[in-house]
């Protein structure tokens, strides 16, 4: 919420990353609110969280869709900083106010979907066969449909666009170096990217990596809630909280750090034109 109200109190909500900015606050938001929810329910009756009712449906799909509303947000955020400093200037009048919007709407629709299949019909409330028994009603096939690829876009895609970043400092350093100008600043910026590149990814894979073995051990495993309880689910509680406390951390990395790095980026970019221009000389 704090992130929230800070940009829509300045004026970095008219950049394209601001709202991409506001979008993941929001989306972590739910990803909280449907998360209390599901604490209540297990205070409440801790069965139903385990054996699965219908109740469970509509907060495990909220919580569904706010976890891949936050991963294609921190994608999306990845691609628009590639972007910023793969083509420079012109990227800025390109990646305009409305694309983030229209990313924005196309995230959300995309996870709704995805996140809701469950509340259309694919779940296993009737159908015991193929039933999850980590997260009930869940189908396991849905959970391994939903995860695989979900997991591996929020691990390589900003795995990719930070790396090729840093390489792409690099390069401009080492430019600098061959038209005898100084190298520092690129060098302080190499090394601040790197390092919130590694928060960043590292942050990703203890959030979804104990979701994945998790999808993972439930569909190799056909045993029963018994031989499970209780090592298995305190695992699965684990997990969420996991993901929970990714909420702490996406404003730290993203609105802080990021914020100071685009700042940095925009500085080298004028320094970097004006010195071309300079070593063409």
């Amino acid at each position: 919420c704090t992130v929230i109200f800070t940009r829509l109190a300045t004026r970095d909500l008219h950049k394209p990353i601001s709202i991409l900015f506001c979008n993941l606050a929001v989306s972590d938001l739910f990803t909280s609110f449907s998360g209390f929810w599901i604490s209540m329910l297990f205070i409440t009756n801790p069965d139903i969280t385990i054996f699965g009712s219908q109740d469970m449906l509509a907060p495990y799909s909220l919580y569904t869709t706010s976890i891949l509303s936050t991963i294609y947000n921190l994608v999306s955020i990845g691609i628009e900083r590639y972007l910023a400093v793969a083509e420079s200037m012109r990227t800025r009048f390109r990646v305009a106010r409305n694309h983030s919007i229209a990313v924005v709407f196309i995230n959300w629709v995309l996870a709704f979907f995805l996140g809701c299949l469950p509340l259309m019909g694919w779940n296993c409330l009737q159908a015991e066969s193929n039933i999850s028994v980590l997260y009930s009603p869940f189908c396991v096939n849905y959970l391994v449909f939903i995860a695989m690829p979900n997991v591996a876009v929020a691990f390589l895609v900003p795995l990719f666009t930070y790396l090729r970043i840093i390489i792409i400092l690099r390069k401009r350093k080492l430019r600098m170096q061959a038209c005898g100008q100084a190298t520092g600043t690129y060098k302080s910026a190499e090394t601040q990217v790197a390092r919130t590149s590694i928060s960043i990814w590292l942050l990703a894979l203890v959030s979804y990596a104990p979701f994945l073995a998790g999808v993972i051990f439930d569909a190799a495993n056909q045993r029963c809630h018994s031989e499970l309880y209780p090592g298995v689910y305190i695992f699965r509680n684990c997990t969420a909280m996991l993901i929970t406390l990714t909420c702490l951390g996406n404003p730290v990395l993203y609105t802080l750090k990021l914020r100071a790095l685009g700042a940095r980026l925009k500085a080298l970019r004028g320094l970097w034109a004006s010195r071309v221009r300079a070593c063409a000389i």
